[in-house]
């Protein structure tokens, strides 16, 4: 049986895909995006976060561990994370919640069980939506779970990144319904200096899965210091309008829940915050995103009237009961 690690298994979801969706999030990503809030999706293998706030100094979690990883000093918990062999056994104990386990190895036949149990509630749009981390860190394991949901009939969308070769790519077409990527910056070299990684493969794909005639959202997290410039999102939504098989364009406002995740994983300092655009700068934004072929979304709200919208930034018509894709 195929396996994989997964962070967890978010059920009744509207945010990733259409209708209501059951999401799978796999951990591991190979790209460092410098405003990541899901640090805890990063590295592939299990982890544990530590609230040291929440420990209430019962000691259990050190009576439990084999490998002295916790030690108290009078009132201090101390977690030595080198010697950390992530078995789980302290965490049985804590009922403060100090500890948590990020990362649980399943199998596809496990993981696509759980999404059956929602079928009643996928009609008539809904399904199963593979996420991350990035899902194809982990190719087969998402493959076996997408096959399994394709068998019993299950609507299936993948956010991915898409920043891989062709030939890990071309496997999910026969499996996927709906392709959601992220653009987070048109021009390479920016997108090298935020991400840690080339766009290329990311543009080159969506043109090969676009000429599939298969469906494709796009989404853009805007942050302020990286891509909120008007040209930024403007050269992004030009590129969207060579492509057929766009349906929607997400722009999706930054923000900074995950400053706290870093620390309570033992990473250090956690990268610098960045700040969110303002709804008027988002408005604005939406404008000049807008195109004939597509929907734009700002925070989940569509945009309609898109022809005055283009001409004028301040006739936006925002309709969040709009039937769009998600």
């Amino acid at each position: 049986m195929t396996s994989g690690v997964i962070t967890h298994i978010q059920r009744f979801s509207v945010h990733d895909g259409p209708g209501i969706r059951t999401t799978v999030f796999l951990k591991g990503c190979q790209m460092h995006c410098s405003w990541c809030h899901n640090p805890e999706t990063l590295r592939r293998q299990p982890e544990i976060q530590v609230f040291p706030e929440r420990c209430i100094g019962c000691r259990a979690c050190a009576a439990a561990c084999q490998h002295a990883a916790h030690e108290f000093n009078g009132t201090a918990h101390l977690y030595h994370r080198q010697r950390c062999v992530v078995c789980g056994e302290c965490i049985e104990t804590c009922y403060a919640q100090s500890m948590v386990r990020v990362g649980e190895t399943r199998t596809a036949e496990s993981v696509v069980a759980e999404v059956l149990a929602d079928r009643p509630f996928y009609q008539p749009a809904g399904g199963a939506t593979i996420s991350g981390g990035e899902p194809l860190l982990q190719a087969e394991f998402t493959c076996a779970i997408l096959e399994g949901c394709r068998r019993e009939g299950i609507h299936t969308a993948i956010e991915t990144n898409l920043a891989w070769p062709w030939t890990v790519v071309e496997p999910l077409v026969p499996l996927v319904d709906l392709l959601l990527v992220d653009i987070k910056i048109m021009d390479d070299a920016a997108h090298r200096a935020w991400t840690g990684v080339s766009n290329e493969r990311i543009l080159d794909n969506l043109r090969r899965w676009d000429a599939l005639n298969k469906d494709i959202v796009i989404r853009t997290p805007v942050v302020v210091g990286v891509n909120e410039r008007r040209e930024q999102i403007g050269a992004i939504a030009d590129f969207l309008a060579t492509l057929r098989q766009v349906r929607q364009y997400d722009l999706l406002p930054y923000h900074p829940l995950g400053q706290g995740k870093y620390a309570a994983l033992g990473r250090g300092d956690p990268p610098p915050e960045f700040h969110t655009p303002t709804a008027a700068e988002l408005d604005t934004l939406a404008a000049v995103a807008a195109r004939p072929n597509y929907v734009v979304k700002v925070a989940g709200a569509a945009l309609r009237n898109w022809r005055n919208c283009h001409s004028d930034p301040e006739r936006l018509d925002i309709n969040p009961t709009q039937d769009t894709l998600s």
